[in-house]
């Protein structure tokens, strides 16, 4: 049934690229199945082949050390962070009433303290991205990220006869996001097809940074690094196949099949780029936290008028009798339950879930994935609300990327800023980019939904 679910899931999404297609009859379906093919092979390799998973597990593994170090620089800026026993002893709500609380070692019963105290988003989460843009800097500067671009770029070369451009594109989105990517592509901005351009920025759409990378795996835990990671690699062929039937290649004449990844560094030496990584930490932090700060702040008001509204109309104790009190009332949360839970269904989320995941898949594509990641967070740490491990898993595949509007704007700022001729095309393409890096997340959740297996994955 897991597989059923999976392929009507993939069929489904690849039938609205194609209702929305510009080009029906130009689609290049070798170009389309080999990407699928692809997708399903990477899946494959990496959930269900024990060597090849704990290969990646290790690698998501030591992210995760990496990632320790960020509490040392933190505890010098901020103070030291009190642990799991004084936290639960003084702050956890059961234990002020006198009930015995166990906490077990390790990320998930550290998440678990954070969200009973706020999280101290500000002081846990945010330098993480700090640290982690300046880590990338060191790493970018040495020319390590270009070798594993080129790498990962060849093969999908050739697995999918891309141009050169599109296939440095894909790569780069994979490792270093929306807005890093196309610096690396930088001299073939300017004569890109518009097939390539849409690439482009679906690839974009369709993955994650670094930095946020750090900051979902600080909010989820430890044990959601490899899904991060599997979903970002896994949906890079997703993006390009969604992009090239919704806008077929119509000028193959004009492509460049080379892959030559651009040997330019970051700063003039190695302190400069530890420098300037870190400031596009900093700006990146700021602007997550403030954007965190702005959106809640207006989703409780929006579910504030809702809610009264509700209660005019006499449906807010319905609603909350319907949904065993998942659902306060007449809110946003629940009006995009409603309208994605018939997506959520067709990914394999469990019937009994797809509420509460289509209302992350909503608040994902109106607002940003940083929040509906939040909200998964608090899902999976308060029992009335938790998900079963399959949907929990199908929501961290579907909801790892950046598609959603404010990336439209981002993206057209960003690339016309070096490449002002394509400025019109870029426009012209937003919301259809939106469109297929949200396809493509949600093809990669199809496809992870199909090999998850009870508590997990075979691997």
């Amino acid at each position: 049934m897991d597989i059923v679910r999976g392929l009507l899931g993939l069929v489904v999404m690849l039938g609205i690229c194609y209702l929305l297609s510009a080009d029906r009859k130009n689609i290049n379906w070798k170009l389309v199945f080999g990407g699928v093919a692809l997708q399903l092979v990477l899946a494959f390799l990496i959930l269900e082949v024990p060597f090849i998973y704990h290969m990646f597990k290790w690698i998501a593994d030591r992210f995760v050390d990496l990632l320790s170090f960020t509490d040392k620089g933190a505890a010098f800026v901020f103070g030291k962070w009190p642990d799991n026993a004084w936290l639960v002893e003084n702050l956890n709500p059961a234990a002020a009433a006198g009930t015995t609380v166990t906490i077990e070692p390790g990320a998930q019963s550290a998440s678990f303290t954070f969200y009973k105290v706020g999280f101290m988003f500000a002081f846990k989460v945010l330098p993480t991205i700090v640290f982690f843009a300046a880590f990338s800097a060191i790493l970018y500067y040495l020319g390590i990220l270009q070798k594993i671009i080129y790498v990962f770029a060849w093969l999908m070369s050739k697995a999918m006869t891309l141009s050169g451009a599109e296939s440095i594109a894909a790569a780069a989105n994979v490792f270093i996001g929306q807005t890093e990517a196309p610096l690396i592509i930088k001299p073939y901005l300017e004569k890109m097809t518009k097939s390539e351009m849409l690439c482009l920025m679906t690839g974009g759409m369709a993955t994650i940074a670094g930095g946020v990378f750090a900051l979902f795996v600080t909010l989820l835990g430890d044990e959601y690094a490899i899904h991060f990671l599997t979903a970002s690699i896994i949906s890079a062929p997703a993006a390009i196949v969604a992009a090239k039937i919704l806008y077929p290649e119509t000028e193959p004449e004009k492509i460049n099949r080379e892959v030559n990844v651009p040997k330019d560094k970051l700063g003039s030496n190695l302190l400069d780029a530890i420098s300037l990584g870190t400031t596009d930490g900093v700006k990146l932090a700021v602007n997550v936290g403030a954007m965190l700060l702005v959106f809640i702040a207006l989703l409780a008001f929006l579910n504030g008028i809702l809610l009264w509204f509700g209660d005019v109309i006499n449906v807010n104790e319905t609603i909350q009798a319907a949904t065993d009190n998942r659902f306060a009332g007449l809110n946003l949360e629940y009006i995009l339950g409603l309208l994605f839970s018939p997506v959520a269904w067709v990914l394999g989320v469990p019937s009994e879930d797809i509420m509460m995941v289509g209302q992350l898949l909503g608040k994902k594509t109106a607002l940003n994935e940083v929040i509906a990641y939040v909200d998964l967070s608090v899902f999976q740490h308060d029992p009335k609300l938790a998900l079963q491990p399959k949907s929990a898993l199908i929501a961290t595949y579907a909801l790892c990327g950046f598609a959603n509007f404010s990336s439209i704007g981002i993206q057209i700022g960003g690339i016309s800023a070096i490449a002002p001729s394509q400025r019109n095309t870029l426009t012209e393409f937003g919301i259809k980019a939106l469109i297929g890096g949200t396809i493509a997340c949600f093809m990669t959740a199809a496809i992870a939904g199909m090999f998850f297996s009870g508590t997990g994955f075979h691997g």
